[in-house]
């Protein structure tokens, strides 16, 4: 008897290792996303370096350039709910895959910083797309108990795109003035592996459930999490959706405007804190406000930084899960206003060490990688209902992009106006708030259903 249950447990233990295996496998594949997110984000740093000596561009032309891929990117986000919920999660992702591939290919081969733009545009519409899409189909998919790691596996692609991107970036420079079409070049390899991938997996099964198409529904949890969990899952789902409108609505009823307002409130903070400023001006920031500093030590600057944002994001997906998503949050946005608050001194210190300086950035980058990076996206994945979960997301995301093309169009003028410390001190002050915004109204949705969630926060 002691034999045969032996045999049972090892059989449910390596059928639950068999799921787990599978949904990592869907997770990583729509994760690609992330990466591509990352390497065209970032790759922007060593890109706008070289083009703005090239091209003689002012202030202002730069900051256009590199808002255009921003622009694109609130575009797809406001836009990715009316696809995804009509076109469904993964056939959307296969169309961001494809204007990531021609994108890219298009941005290299600009002859003009108008062309550039434009290219960069459509380039932003693929990440927007892809940002609100790839955390709900994730969050669709993954068991509660493994739900905060997977989402932010995205949040890891992310990071390793940023890290691949100021690699590149730092080795293909020596290539010369014209080396930027080579940097964007090399993120279409990653967009063809991206599109064949999403052709081998199946569609969010709450979507699937969602829609009436139960049977498929059901079959993919089966995969995920066995026959008998699935057949709960589905009779959860339907029985959550059944109360749900899905309607514009309903989103906007007064049962979601908390819900809503904390999702935009974090996406919000996410951004206008000032971490874009770094990622996408890190360079230019070092070569012209560090005098001796030349453009090889400028890039190199950034895959430290890329390195310790690659590293704290894998400790996150660690702590997420076992910490809460609410107490790192506080712990995150306290760190980085800490962060930049030794940096806002340092910057008033006359012949103080560029590599203190820099211990201040990384320290920076690393509260922001274990809270403020992966902890948003989990958040705006779990709060909202199925049938109004790309909506919402959609709009929180949108909220997220606006503060990035803020932060991203309006960086260098600020400091031209209020010096580096006066910039980097406003981000410090709103980190004080973001810490108090936290506190007061995110919940704790570690280990539950995302059906569970609902229950409670209807409550």
């Amino acid at each position: 008897m002691h034999l045969g249950a032996a045999t049972v447990n090892a059989e449910v233990g390596e059928a639950k290792a068999q799921s787990l295996s599978y949904v990592v496998l869907l997770a990583t594949t729509t994760a690609i996303s992330g990466f591509l997110f990352g390497f065209d984000t970032a790759v922007s740093d060593g890109v706008l370096l070289l083009l703005r000596r090239q091209f003689v561009l002012s202030n202002l032309q730069t900051e256009i350039a590199a808002s255009s891929l921003l622009v694109g990117c609130l575009l797809g986000a406001a836009g990715a709910s009316i696809i995804g919920d009509g076109y469904g999660r993964r056939r959307s992702l296969v169309a961001s895959a494809l204007l990531f591939a021609l994108s890219s290919i298009g941005a290299a081969l600009s002859s003009t910083v108008t062309i550039f733009s434009a290219a960069r545009l459509f380039w932003g519409l693929a990440i927007g797309l892809a940002s609100v899409l790839t955390p709900v189909y994730i969050a669709e998919i993954a068991p509660s108990r493994n739900r905060g790691a997977l989402v932010s596996l995205n949040q890891l692609a992310i990071v390793v795109g940023i890290l691949s991107a100021y690699l590149v970036n730092w080795q293909v420079a020596r290539l010369g003035e014209s080396s930027w079409r080579w940097m964007l070049a090399a993120a279409a390899v990653p967009s063809i592996a991206f599109l064949f991938g999403l052709l081998l997996i199946p569609e969010s099964p709450r979507w699937l459930i969602s829609i009436g198409r139960r049977d498929q529904g059901e079959r993919v949890l089966a995969r995920i999490v066995g026959e008998q969990s699935a057949t709960r899952q589905v009779e959860a789902v339907e029985q959550a959706a059944a109360g749900e409108e899905g309607s514009w609505h309903e989103l906007f009823s007064p049962n979601m405007r908390k819900r809503l307002a904390v999702g935009m409130l974090l996406a919000l903070f996410s951004q206008i804190t000032g971490i874009n400023a770094v990622l996408y001006y890190g360079s230019i920031i070092v070569s012209e406000h560090f005098p001796g500093q030349s453009t090889s030590m400028a890039l190199l600057a950034n895959v430290i930084i890329g390195t310790v944002n690659f590293l704290f994001t894998i400790v996150a997906m660690v702590f997420l899960d076992r910490w809460g998503r609410r107490a790192i949050l506080i712990i995150a946005s306290g760190g980085m206003a800490i962060a930049l608050t030794f940096l806002v001194i340092g910057l008033n210190v006359d012949g103080i060490s560029p590599v203190l300086m820099l211990a201040s950035t990384l320290l920076y980058v690393a509260f922001f990688a274990l809270g403020m990076g992966p902890g948003p996206w989990l958040i705006i994945s779990e709060i909202f209902p199925t049938k109004v979960r790309g909506r919402a997301a959609s709009i929180a995301t949108s909220t997220l992009w606006s503060g990035t093309l803020l932060v991203t169009f309006a960086f260098l003028s600020l400091v031209k106006i209020l010096n580096l410390w006066g910039t980097f001190a406003i981000y410090a002050a709103l980190f004080c708030l973001c810490c108090i915004s936290v506190w007061k109204m995110v919940p704790e949705t570690k280990s539950r259903t995302l059906e569970q969630i609902q229950e409670t926060l209807n409550q």
